[in-house]
């Protein structure tokens, strides 16, 4: 908890290494600058680190199965083995028969691991929008490669990074332990005193139940915390937009009763108040959701209560 949430106001540079002994040597997701064209939108984000090793300098690996009448679409994806730590990060290109594609990118990577290149690696599970395993950086936007269409335009080259300024594990693989050890701090989970008095569930008021609308449904893709400036350069400690959204969600739950203890620990410099409400968070969530007015709820309730 000490190294999640700090009064000082800055993490010295000093004390970085003891909170990653495992990851120095990974490669860092970056996206490729590309200075020609505006930013499609605010979940856009570009690197200050070195880009991988453009496309440009990689052989192409060719669709083996086009049909006749192929419609030929290429993929850049970002490519890094931990088996090759000195080797830099690359972007492969692949081609594909759009034709033998299904429609989304989840269905690209698949077949590219299946037909064309085993060594691709990535993560996902439900196909559905539900278990936030795909989350990934797709032509400047973070997203979830199986709700996320391939442009059909052939001309159009489609570019796939993992989630920016997260270390990579392999290939299109984040590492999300931090993350995932920021969301444990939280106590994401009800918290009373005791049971009802008749023995059954903790009920809630139709209308009480209502305010956790648009909170409950987040899926912890990380595709929000990842887009947010704030999260890139502080996210040893200011606890990022999908974090402070499930803290809300419990701030705004009725029958939990430690709200003060929960305010507590977000009552310092840096867990709540990074955030400059830029709205990255909001617009780039695959789900719909909006983490930017979560994060302005919680500072309404720390401001008067």
């Amino acid at each position: 908890m000490a190294a999640l949430r700090t009064s000082t106001p800055r993490l010295l540079r000093s004390t970085i290494p003891s909170l990653r002994p495992s990851i120095a040597i990974r490669s860092y997701a970056t996206v490729e600058e590309t200075l020609s064209k505006p930013l499609k939108a605010a979940g856009e984000s570009l690197s200050a680190t070195q880009p991988p090793v453009s496309e440009k300098h990689s052989s192409t690996i060719n669709d083996p199965n086009q049909s006749e009448n192929a419609k030929t679409k290429t993929f850049h994806v970002y490519r890094w083995s931990p088996e090759r730590p000195t080797e830099k990060p690359r972007m492969q290109s692949y081609t594909l028969d759009l034709n033998k594609t299904g429609p989304m990118m989840l269905d690209a990577l698949i077949r590219i691991k299946n037909e064309v290149d085993p060594t691709l690696t990535f993560r996902r599970s439900c196909r559905e929008g539900i278990c936030g395993s795909c989350a990934m950086n797709i032509d400047g936007v973070n997203t979830l490669a199986c709700l996320c269409r391939i442009p059909t335009d052939t001309k159009q080259e489609s570019r796939i990074y993992p989630l920016p300024h997260t270390y990579v594990v392999k290939d299109l693989v984040p590492d999300l332990t931090q993350f995932y050890k920021q969301y444990k701090s939280i106590k994401p989970y009800l918290q009373k005193e005791g049971k009802p008095e008749d023995g059954r569930e903790n009920r809630q008021s139709p209308t009480d139940r209502k305010k956790l609308d648009g909170l409950y449904e987040c899926i912890l893709c990380a595709c929000c915390s990842t887009s947010c400036p704030s999260y890139w350069w502080n996210s040893e400690q200011y606890l990022g937009p999908a974090v402070l959204l499930q803290s809300y969600r419990w701030l705004a739950d009725s029958r939990d009763e430690y709200k003060s203890e929960r305010k507590a620990a977000l009552d310092n410099s840096m867990s709540l108040y990074r955030c400059h409400t830029i709205l990255n968070c909001s617009r780039t969530c695959p789900k719909g959701l909006n983490p930017g007015k979560a994060i302005a709820e919680i500072k309404k309730v720390m401001a008067f209560a």
